[in-house]
């Protein structure tokens, strides 16, 4: 299956040596944080920090501020989960379309990419909030990434692709919207102007966003096969 290009690159920061020295003991301060917070952690603070420091010093940086969250968000409910990292992203990254940030029409980008490029398109900030929650304890089978046509202006007019993460508290219940295009996480019956395409997660792909399920995502969708194989490497899963 193949998706729309979808509407998102920022100079890298120069590496210094004295700023990845800096960056090396924010990481480890942040993943004793963790630690101290959550115990046994759903994601690998040294992967995750080894990956930062491979990008460069703003993925080193959010590195830092985002493990500290995910530990502490290790206990709580799932609500307080979902609004913690919708605020993270949505306040860290500035919305920039791929053509500007990766030189590509589409380009599907890991968390920490987006953390170090600063900047992404909606596929980024749904990416990053989905691995985000897994690594705070929210199970995969609650989260879906869903394609969409979002509506512009009034009913009738023109629609353009979007991507944005939807959350389930039981497997038949009305999804949360997490969105770049609105900070406040809204039910889908408040979210007319979305219709649904297609969803998925790390567990399979399904039509519309409680459809049938189709198939395997990471079989159907070569970018998200590639976007788990990073997620890996980053520490995530």
């Amino acid at each position: 299956m193949q998706t729309e290009p979808i509407p998102c690159r920022a100079t890298r920061p120069r590496r210094s040596g004295r700023c990845l020295r800096s960056g090396w003991r924010q990481l480890a301060l942040a993943g004793a944080l963790a630690t101290t917070l959550c115990g046994p952690r759903a994601w690998d603070v040294d992967r995750m920090a080894a990956a930062a420091q491979r990008l460069g010093a703003t993925a080193v940086q959010g590195v830092a501020q985002l493990q500290p969250l995910l530990g502490s968000l290790a206990q709580r409910e799932d609500a307080a989960r979902l609004e913690a990292i919708n605020r993270f992203f949505n306040s860290r990254i500035v919305f920039t379309d791929d053509a500007l940030v990766w030189h590509e029409a589409d380009h599907w980008a890991s968390a920490l990419e987006t953390l170090q490029q600063g900047r992404g398109d909606c596929e980024d900030f749904a990416i990053a909030k989905y691995f985000a929650l897994l690594a705070a304890g929210v199970p995969a089978a609650r989260l879906r990434l869903v394609y969409v046509r979002l509506q512009v202006g009034d009913a009738g007019g023109p629609t353009l692709p979007h991507m944005v993460l939807a959350y389930y508290a039981q497997p038949q219940a009305e999804p949360l919207i997490l969105d770049n295009l609105i900070g406040e996480i809204r039910p889908a019956s408040r979210r007319p102007d979305l219709t649904p395409v297609f969803s998925f997660n790390s567990e399979g792909l399904w039509r519309g966003n409680g459809g049938p399920r189709i198939g395997d995502a990471a079989d159907r969708l070569s970018r998200w096969r590639e976007v788990l194989r990073k997620a890996q490497a980053e520490g995530f899963l």
